[in-house]
């Protein structure tokens, strides 16, 4: 085993509110739980979830249940130290995976039935980007969303890291793809990307596009991150049996629900967020996805987009980019 240095270096929120409360703090090490691995963190991936919890949306105690002082999602580096009820990895594997809170840090702990291993095509900075966005993607269109090979799906923001995600997976299981975003330049990325359509939400109703647009006139499956401005016109673009997956509220939680519309055609709603899961549903989820995609990446056919990274101490102005110029794709941090 490595020796181990005492404190780290992390992106310690102090307080809640803008970007400024993230600040570079030395601190202790995080001590591992029986189930956990100890991780030398080499990179981060930055999310929208973790602007919420900087901004106090979830609270005082955000419970995701490995770190409330230093927030992240999702890491990649090498484990350094083993929990004893851990199994399948060793001292110097190289990993990434969804941790509850801590990977802002130069160490993080997490539990062995969240982490992969990374293959070795990839570099740590790209191992980063693909745990949180990937795995979301992946359970929301094949796992809730049952998406089959020629399903026309809408995926909505599909120029943020999990959208993005979404499309090129959407794509590669054999789906017609319709995505709305803002820029022009997003749009001529989207389609380089293979989307099928792209819909301008700024100028655009996409339910007048769909209609419009796409063969039939409606989609078998939507993910959605903006809530109540769109709950409506979703389940009207839907076809007979369709699926609206819920993982986001960017544009609030009461919308207008035409329940006509869900008994007739049959329609089902989901909601998800991973911050609700149990540990064996993460551990489980994050298997699915391993399965289904680590081979694909492997292979270097599906890749998350890196926009730019930053060093970690500059959290702070990683964060103020991710919400003054969303990225396409991902932001990371260097740790």
């Amino acid at each position: 085993m490595p020796t181990l240095p005492t404190t780290m270096l992390a992106a310690a929120h102090h307080g809640f509110g803008g970007p400024e409360v993230l600040q570079p703090t030395t601190m202790p090490l995080p001590s591992l739980r029986p189930n956990d691995l100890l991780v030398r963190v080499r990179a981060a991936g930055l999310n929208r979830a973790e602007m919420n919890w900087r901004q106090g949306k979830y609270g005082e105690q955000p419970g995701f249940g490995d770190s409330d002082a230093v927030i992240g999602l999702e890491m990649a580096g090498e484990v350094v130290a083993i929990g004893p009820e851990a199994q399948g990895f060793a001292i110097g594997d190289r990993v990434m995976g969804i941790v509850g809170g801590g990977a802002y840090a130069e160490y993080a702990r997490i539990d062995a039935g969240m982490a992969m291993h990374t293959p070795d095509s990839l570099s740590d900075e790209e191992a980063a980007c693909i745990p949180e966005a990937m795995v979301t993607a992946h359970h929301v269109l094949l796992h809730l969303g049952e998406m089959q090979p020629g399903a026309r799906v809408l995926v909505h923001g599909a120029g943020g890291g999990v959208g993005t995600s979404l499309m090129q997976m959407a794509r590669m299981a054999g789906a017609r793809t319709i995505v709305t975003t803002s820029s022009a330049g997003k749009h001529e990325r989207l389609r380089s990307l293979g989307a099928d359509i792209t819909i301008d939400y700024a100028s655009q109703d996409f339910a007048e596009v769909i209609a419009r647009d796409v063969p039939g006139g409606r989609v078998d499956v939507v993910i959605c991150n903006m809530g109540a401005p769109y709950l409506e016109r979703n389940l009207r673009s839907l076809e007979a049996g369709g699926r609206l997956i819920q993982l986001g509220l960017q544009g609030g939680a009461q919308g207008s629900l035409p329940m006509d519309v869900l008994m007739t055609r049959r329609l089902r709603i989901e909601g998800t967020v991973m911050k609700s899961l149990t540990p064996v549903q993460k551990a489980a989820m994050t298997q699915r996805f391993a399965q289904r995609w680590l081979p694909v990446i492997a292979q270097r056919q599906l890749l998350p987009l890196i926009e730019r990274s930053y060093p970690l101490r500059e959290a702070a102005q990683a964060h103020r980019h991710f919400e003054q110029q969303p990225p396409f794709g991902k932001l990371l941090l260097r740790c």
